[in-house]
């Protein structure tokens, strides 16, 4: 099993919405960037557990546990003009970008803000991704270490 990290705006697709979806499942599309797109076409795999990351908010931080319900298959809003992540370049016989399905699994105790973890990047929390100067993936793997350590903040 793998672990990751996904980020959202709560704003936009917060883990309410993802909560209140039909069967707690939905697609997680948009994805624009090719390292991101390539964790989710060749790794993720379904079962594989993920924490919810709310950002560009008040307090950025993860916020609950989903998991990865589908694997990775073509992202239909590349195709669709109308749509917000439209890419005139993405062919439906050779999609550009994919999606994975996820499903909630559950809000954590309490919000584990990105300044909680911040003063473990030297120790419990080193080479995590999300601590790397610089690092903007809205998809990121999370080790098994990381993931236990980071529950056991709750």
């Amino acid at each position: 099993m793998n672990y990751w990290l996904m980020k959202s705006e709560p704003d936009v697709y917060g883990i309410d919405h993802l909560k209140a979806e039909p069967g707690r499942t939905d697609h997680w599309d948009g994805v624009r960037n090719y390292q991101a797109r390539n964790m989710m076409r060749d790794q993720m795999k379904r079962g594989d557990q993920v924490f919810f990351y709310h950002s560009n908010c008040k307090e950025p931080g993860i916020v609950g546990l989903m998991k990865i319900a589908k694997e990775g298959y073509p992202d239909h809003t590349a195709f669709d003009p109308e749509a917000q992540y439209y890419d005139p370049k993405s062919d439906p016989e050779n999609p550009r970008w994919v999606m994975v399905d996820v499903k909630y699994i559950r809000h954590l105790k309490r919000n584990i803000s990105l300044r909680e973890l911040k003063p473990y990047a030297d120790d419990a929390l080193k080479d995590f991704p999300l601590l790397r100067k610089g690092n903007r993936l809205s998809i990121m793997p999370v080790t098994k270490d990381q993931w236990e350590f980071i529950l056991s903040m709750e």
